[in-house]
């Protein structure tokens, strides 16, 4: 049960890796799918192209990403068609995720009819918060009607680097206090107690939470309404201003933050501005999650922004010294998992290199395993 393919298919691309026990045999991905001269003309041919040619003999599983498991899916799961039917009745809440991940599933179970499909959802890693931290104060009929909810995403990253954290401090899993900092283009932060998510900042959708890449994050929902009244902006407009054309691209006219560091090194105040929004919200997290874990063991930063920008960890966490927070600047500066805070600090401060693809790889073969 050794060898495993992930599939991760993303709304334009296709990330692929293929596992013999904990080593990568290949990978690679496909991408601008669907784009006018670009790759594959859809989501299916490149799987299929993908699939013909890897090496799949003795293939164990095939895990797939899956965006959205609503309130259903709490785990990874076998797929079979009523789980597929759950899938696609998800649709509405990912519109742009589950629609490519179910074309993968079904190109995959089509290509490889004798071997386990498991789904792995982005939102199960955070079936464990209680009630009240998933739940809206939205008028309780309405709300059920529709699935508003908080739902949460980047599980499976948060997930892995919890974990990963815990080896790292050589400390047991289930009795660490985590505060999770996934920070690439899009971020979220999470809550981990003992290994199960308690919080985490996105919510019914992506959009939710901290300042991203593209998209605005926390906003009054009365903005909203005043861009459609006073605007006379539709649906669709709004839609497209929160989650494209907002962020650091909207504050500084860049959502890559090693573009907005250099402009705001050259005395950029729109940038300057960016970086201080983008790592203010942090630190309120921070701040919040320490209040509801009540014992805060570690904070880590992972992703694009997370693992590589070493100015946006040392200001996200500045000022926090009388809470137990500090950042090491030697420490800071240098490369690969590692912890970051002084010596002797009441919470240590870790960087972690997320691995998706890999947390996706074992649930995959834990499900096989079991079936």
């Amino acid at each position: 049960m050794s060898r495993v393919l992930v599939l991760n298919c993303g709304s334009s691309s296709v990330k692929y890796r293929l596992y013999d026990g904990d080593e990568v045999r290949d990978n690679g991905t496909v991408e601008r799918i669907g784009e006018p001269g670009g790759g594959p003309a859809d989501h299916e041919t490149a799987v299929r192209q993908i699939l013909a040619g890897l090496d799949l003999t003795g293939l164990a599983a095939v895990g797939h990403r899956v965006v959205h498991g609503g309130t259903r899916f709490g785990e990874p799961v076998r797929i079979d068609e009523a789980v597929l039917a759950a899938i696609r009745d998800l649709v509405p809440l990912a519109p742009l995720h589950n629609p490519p991940n179910l074309a993968g599933i079904e190109v995959a179970r089509q290509a490889l009819p004798g071997v386990p499909q498991v789904a792995v959802f982005d939102t199960a890693f955070h079936r464990t918060m209680p009630e009240a931290a998933a739940t809206y104060a939205v008028e309780r009929d309405t709300a059920k009607r529709y699935g508003i909810r908080r739902y949460g995403f980047h599980g499976t990253s948060h997930a892995y680097v919890s974990r990963r954290t815990a080896e790292l401090l050589g400390r047991p899993y289930d009795e660490l206090n985590t505060i999770t900092l996934h920070l690439g283009n899009g971020a979220s932060a999470c809550a981990v107690a003992g290994g199960r998510s308690v919080a985490t900042s996105m919510g019914m959708s992506p959009l939710e939470g901290l300042v991203m890449g593209t998209r605005s994050g926390d906003l009054d929902p009365a903005v909203i309404f005043h861009l459609r009244r006073e605007g006379g902006l539709s649906v669709d407009e709004i839609d497209d201003l929160l989650n494209h054309r907002s962020g650091l691209l909207g504050l500084a006219g860049a959502n890559d933050i090693r573009e907005v560091l250099a402009r705001r090194a050259e005395g950029d105040e729109a940038a300057a501005l960016a970086f201080d929004v983008y790592c203010r919200r942090i630190t309120s997290y921070v701040g919040a999650y320490y209040a509801l874990l009540g014992r805060l063991d570690a904070i880590t930063f992972t992703a694009g922004v997370g693992e590589h920008a070493a100015p946006v960890r040392e200001s996200a966490l500045a000022g926090l010294d009388r809470l137990g927070i500090a950042v090491d600047p030697a420490r800071n500066a240098g490369k690969g998992d590692r912890v970051i805070s002084p010596d002797g600090a009441e919470v240590t401060v870790c960087v972690v290199t997320t691995d998706e693809e890999r947390e996706i790889a074992r649930a995959a073969r834990e499900v096989a395993e079991a079936a």
